[in-house]
């Protein structure tokens, strides 16, 4: 419900379906199984180009040329540096984070943003605030990885300057710097996972930018919401359901017990698509790229599950969504399973950034209005 000339307007829960903002960084096709940044198919940019190229294009509008691209990535490079005051405080951060790499995330990037001196994007003009957007974005994954080793007990590895964003991110991670294959694998979930709509991490990230707080703040705040079982997701969660089914002749059996049971399948459905997630193909096909046992038997449980649904459930279609894949994706490349959610956030850090720079240039404020429903007003106080 909005408010124009003082008079209530009701719109759907959970603003589903309102057009709250323009932008002129992406959109979501669901109906057709589309998703596009820019000009550009998503899953064009993710399958043929590097994450950096996807990047600039949100940042600038366009493809960068070899040069510019050059120049992109050494402005990456340097921007994953770690403030020295914010490496001492990482062990105490790690300590009180555990195993939740987004709360451990949201500390050190206000630690980072305060180090720094980082302003309100209000108080900035658009090149101090596309510098602020891409450190934001170049020093979470470090930060990240620096926090997943000391959760672990080991050293935080250095960024590496000769090694592009996401071959850096999994060498921080695994120690390793990473063969072609994997780099382009991690690359192309990490590339479609950088916008998607105005999903509800997007949306709080340019509600707090609107107020003109600093960029950190907002991405913090998108962390929070991305944060929410009912956002987030666990691509993790997808690869314990095939781990719990074990083998194909268990699969009839367990998805049969958990459907009728009105249990959920992880890694299927999705609040916008309404044919196959163009993330989960894309996925699929890097995964069988690979080949092996577990990627052969991810496709059965895929393949099979549908079949039973038509059985089970006649005239409801469930497609395997980005999760389902991802999760054996990033266990291909390595990635622990506590930083999958992490990896995810990593990559939408970058989307987020680029909507926190388009609504600071709109400099209005995001101020809806509510429908009291609560007792009538003004009663009379009662004697004290």
């Amino acid at each position: 419900m909005d408010r124009m000339n003082d008079t209530l307007i009701d719109v759907p829960r959970g603003l589903t379906n309102v057009v709250a903002a323009s932008t002129r960084l992406g959109d979501v096709r669901g109906h057709e199984g589309f998703y596009h940044y820019r000009q550009y198919s998503a899953i064009d940019l993710a399958t043929g180009r590097t994450f950096e190229e996807a990047w600039y294009l949100l940042l600038f509008g366009e493809l960068p040329d070899a040069v510019q691209l050059t120049a992109f990535r050494e402005r990456v490079a340097a921007a994953r540096r770690i403030p020295d005051a914010v490496r001492d405080l990482l062990p105490a951060i790690a300590g009180l984070a555990g195993d939740d790499a987004l709360a451990g995330l949201r500390m050190a990037l206000a630690a980072v943003s305060a180090a720094d001196g980082a302003r309100p994007v209000y108080d900035e003009d658009e090149a101090a605030r596309l510098e602020d957007a891409v450190r934001v974005a170049a020093v979470s994954p470090v930060l990240l990885a620096a926090l997943h080793a000391l959760a672990n007990g080991a050293d935080p590895r250095e960024p590496r300057d000769d090694l592009g964003h996401v071959a850096n991110y999994l060498y921080q991670l695994t120690g390793a710097v990473p063969d072609a294959a994997h780099e382009h694998a991690l690359s192309a979930y990490m590339t479609a996972a950088i916008d998607h709509g105005f999903n509800a991490s997007t949306f709080t990230a340019r509600v707090i930018a609107s107020t003109g707080a600093d960029v950190a703040s907002a991405v913090g705040g998108a962390l929070g919401a991305l944060a929410g079982p009912l956002h987030g997701g666990a691509p993790s969660r997808a690869l314990e359901t095939l781990d719990a089914i074990g083998t194909p002749e268990r699969i009839d059996a367990w998805v049969t017990r958990a459907v009728t049971s009105g249990g959920r399948v992880m890694g299927f459905g999705h609040a916008v698509y309404r044919t196959e997630d163009p993330r989960s193909r894309m996925l699929r096909e890097v995964a069988e790229g690979f080949g092996g046992e577990r990627v052969d038997f991810a496709v059965t449980v895929e393949r099979r599950v549908q079949e039973l649904l038509a059985e089970l459930k006649p005239g409801r279609e469930l497609h395997t969504n980005v999760e389902f894949y991802a999760g054996v994706v990033m266990e291909l490349c390595g990635v622990d399973r506590s930083m999958f959610t992490a990896t995810f956030a990593a990559a939408r850090v970058v989307g987020w950034s680029a909507h926190i720079l388009e609504q600071a240039a709109d400099g209005k404020i995001v101020r809806p209005s509510a429908r009291y429903v609560g007792p009538a007003a003004p009663v009379p106080l009662p004697a004290a």
